[in-house]
């Protein structure tokens, strides 16, 4: 059963909620994901009143950290079956002969 945030201390909450809020960095050429753009935080850190900025930012950051590894690594999943299909449907599988005489 996956964990309910409500479960989490207040400024691991709270790194889920400023996670949430900033917006998502992808590179456009390969389309990987690079995290989130941090120029919003300080704004929503203001906005929010947030007492103890330095925590909820460690929070943030290192589950930043975990999503663009999960990202990555599903990426590189997903091109490796790529390659795989690519090379199986190219004649890159194993081919037969068979020596009949007659």
């Amino acid at each position: 059963m996956p964990l309910d945030t409500s479960t989490f201390p207040d400024e691991v909450q709270a790194a889920f909620f400023i996670f949430d809020m900033l917006s998502d960095r992808w590179d456009g050429m390969s389309g990987a994901y690079l995290g989130k753009d941090w120029s919003s935080a300080s704004f929503l850190f203001d906005l929010y009143e947030f007492e103890d900025v330095e925590t909820v930012v460690f929070f943030t950051k290192m589950y930043e950290t975990l999503i663009v590894k999960e990202r990555a690594e599903k990426a590189e999943q997903k091109r490796k079956q790529e390659e795989r299909k690519a090379k199986n449907s190219a004649g890159g599988g194993q081919s037969y002969t068979h020596n009949i005489k007659g």
